[in-house]
């Protein structure tokens, strides 16, 4: 792993100024050392270039698992004792449900990212990183107890949806997407679970399952630092909050710092 001197000859030359945008990513993280480590976790966000696309790894969680059977997550999961960061907490869990190494000279970290809160009030961090090596998915192995199949997406496709219209997609009306809309469907609801605060829910059509939800905005957020621009469609419901600042000051239920607990 590798924060700095990231090797880019591999990738075209659109592909390096959008990683060089991610390594430049400057904004304030904030503090969660005050937080239990039981509401904190990571996801690993691994980029990659094929056919001149900026490509991101996605899994389909196993359908047997109590929590979020069947959906596409990023690999990722809550912090160990072990862990000595965020960046660590990402890595191994990404080794652990499909196989990444977890120190490589074709994996290079780039950027921790602003956390976002889910909807059961966990603070996640997103890590950022690229390979330089794409043959090493084929090394990659799903962890059958929590990994259901192992997929990828064009990061691109989160801003611009009609991107994926190139992609092997699953048949629309099926059980990975059961909405009339071709490629992009989106909701407005109010949830109790985070103080009743609006929320829009977007979801893309994949070769696999649909990516929605806490990963869907994680790839948001990731893909408008890496290209530089806004999505095609409208990001927010009318009153949403957007940033971690205000969704936790917002949200104090459950994310109590031990500190203020004590």
């Amino acid at each position: 792993m590798a924060d700095s001197d990231v090797a880019l000859d591999t990738f075209s030359p659109a592909n390096r100024a959008c990683v060089r945008r991610l390594l430049a990513t400057s904004r304030e993280r904030p503090d969660l050392s005050g937080y239990p480590q039981s509401k904190l976790g990571a996801v690993f966000i691994l980029l990659y270039e094929e056919a001149g696309e900026l490509r991101v790894l996605l899994t389909t969680r196993s359908k047997t698992l109590r929590t979020h059977p069947g959906q596409t997550a990023l690999p990722g999961g809550r912090v160990d004792d072990t862990d000595a960061s965020f960046i660590e907490t990402a890595y191994r869990e990404a080794h652990e449900e499909v196989g990444l190494p977890l120190s490589s000279p074709d994996i290079h970290t780039v950027a921790v990212l602003e956390p976002a809160i889910s909807l059961y009030k966990i603070i996640v961090t997103p890590v950022v990183a690229i390979l330089t090596r794409p043959s090493l998915l084929n090394e990659l192995k799903a962890e059958e107890s929590e990994v259901f199949c192992i997929f990828t997406h064009p990061l691109r496709a989160v801003l611009d949806p009609t991107i994926a219209k190139s992609e092997p997609l699953v048949d629309i009306g099926t059980e990975d997407w059961p909405y009339e809309v071709e490629l992009h469907s989106t909701s407005d609801t109010v949830v109790p679970l985070l103080g009743n605060m609006k929320y829009r829910m977007h979801r893309f059509r994949s070769s696999a399952s649909p990516i929605k939800g806490l990963t869907a905005d994680l790839l948001i957020q990731t893909a408008k630092i890496a290209f530089g621009h806004s999505p095609t469609y409208e990001q927010y419901a009318l009153g949403q909050l957007q940033t971690f600042k205000e969704i936790s000051a917002f949200v104090t239920d459950g994310l109590i710092k031990v500190k203020e607990s004590a």
